[in-house]
């Protein structure tokens, strides 16, 4: 881009579920890579790539600019996205939980991997209240859209097929539990968040995010197609939202208990988790943590607690919540506040860099995105940021589930693991196996009608 790019607009009305019209731009828009992010009810989608930020260990990058490495490496995103000729631009786009490993700039526990990768659409299409505001730069893309969002097709409910996350890496994941609670023992830290993968065979990701977001209750949902890497997930909390006016929240969720049909059982659970030592114990030490990261970028006096330990359902399970909210102070910004609070305390630990360290120790392969952020941010400063959690990931041939417990000193291995069962059920029991190839089909037609014969 030589010139200021500018989006022409234009509002349509939408009579179908804003749900299936997102996944049908998805699917059948003019562009092959995308995000669909959901918050409070609004759905945007944005489609291809008309700029982008890149983040990685050498620095940062967006066209043919280029800056070095830096010791706040997110301030090199914001310096990025300033260099954007896009007029009323919004980003769409994901930081990688091993960003945490360098945030004061060290880089020596850090891959080739990609840090972030942001994205401001050649396309955008916002549907709220019955409404969708379609922006595009090429007024030929907002014309396919617009046709799209209106078109009436009959929707279809695929037939999942769920898969049984209780007997696979049950062995490893209680070991590593135990290994843990020895470092708490000792003094090490006091708790951290494992996690443990379960491979998958191939998938129809928008299907699966279309039956996973009727079947839970997330803060947040997204589905997402970026270079190569492909995620729909269904975040039970918010990292970071903060307002143009600086108002910014943080949602953590910490201490679990499982949902079922059985509303008596639930009522049981949700009474035993409003008593749990351990439980309470877990969720306490992650709001000081919040609280406390937020003062370092808010005004004194204004960062508080709201909803302490309320509980929230977030599909299979239910967690004791609670809110912590301040508001910036002059001279911080919204990548100030995401730098201070990021990785959530929930996906990673107490302290976190003793949790890190952990994590490294006890896990068998990078985090990437799970326990990061997907997320968004406009010129005018608004952030919002999903922690990465019930989400199933596809990238490089490979598709699979990840999930984590809050390990402290009085965790059992055998507790730990269940717990990371009823957080993977959240995704698993709606999995949509990817379509067969046209050729695949008629064979195994043929090869069917030779056995009847």
């Amino acid at each position: 881009m030589t010139s200021t790019a500018r989006y022409s607009e234009t509002r349509v009305k939408v009579t179908g579920d804003p749900l299936d019209v997102v996944v049908r731009l998805a699917e059948a828009g003019p562009h092959t890579e995308y995000v669909v992010y959901e918050k409070d009810g609004e759905y945007a989608y944005a489609g291809g790539v008309l700029a982008e930020v890149v983040l990685d260990r050498n620095g940062g990058r967006t066209g043919d600019v280029a800056l070095a490495w830096h010791d706040r490496p997110l301030n090199l995103v914001r310096s990025l996205l300033a260099e954007i000729p896009v007029r009323d631009w919004r980003a769409y786009g994901w930081v990688a939980f091993e960003l945490s490993y360098a945030k004061s700039g060290a880089r020596d526990l850090l891959g080739d991997q990609r840090l972030a990768h942001l994205v401001v659409p050649r396309s955008e299409v916002r549907i709220s209240g019955g409404w969708a505001l379609i922006r595009a730069v090429d007024p030929a893309e907002g014309a396919v859209l617009a046709d799209l969002v209106t078109a009436c097709r009959p929707t279809t409910t695929p037939c999942p097929e769920p898969v049984d996350v209780r007997h696979t890496g049950g062995h490893g994941y209680r070991a590593a539990v135990m290994g843990a609670v020895g470092d708490i023992t000792a003094n090490l830290l006091q708790k951290v968040i494992l996690s443990r993968v379960v491979d998958l065979a191939d998938i129809d990701l928008a299907a699966t995010y279309v039956l996973g977001r009727r079947g839970n209750t997330p803060a947040r949902s997204f589905l997402l197609r970026l270079d190569g890497l492909e995620a729909a997930g269904f975040s039970p909390e918010v990292v970071a939202s903060v307002s143009a006016c600086g108002e910014v929240v943080s949602q953590p969720l910490a201490g679990t208990r499982a949902l079922s049909d059985d509303d008596a059982l639930n009522e049981f659970n949700r009474t035993e988790l409003l008593s749990d030592v351990k439980e309470i114990y877990e969720h306490a030490i992650s709001v000081k943590i919040g609280n406390d990261e937020l003062l370092t970028v808010c005004e004194p006096g204004s960062v508080h607690v709201r909803g302490l330990m309320t509980v929230k359902r977030r599909g299979t399970v239910q967690h004791l919540a609670s809110q912590v909210a301040g508001r910036l102070a002059d001279g911080f910004d919204a990548w100030d506040a995401l730098a201070a609070l990021f990785p959530a305390v929930t996906a990673s630990g107490v302290p976190k860099e003793a949790a890190y360290s952990a994590i490294r120790r006890y896990e068998s392969e990078p985090r990437g995105l799970y326990g990061g952020a997907v997320l968004t941010v406009d010129e005018s400063g608004e952030l919002d940021a999903a922690l990465v959690l019930r989400t199933v990931y596809r990238e490089r041939g490979r598709t699979w589930l990840r999930a984590g417990a809050g390990i402290v000193a009085q965790s059992t291995p055998d507790r730990e693991f269940e717990e990371t069962c009823e957080k993977l059920d959240s995704v698993a029991r709606f999995l949509v196996p990817a379509p067969k190839p046209l050729c695949e089909r008629i064979d195994r037609t043929h090869d069917s009608g030779a056995v009847h014969r």
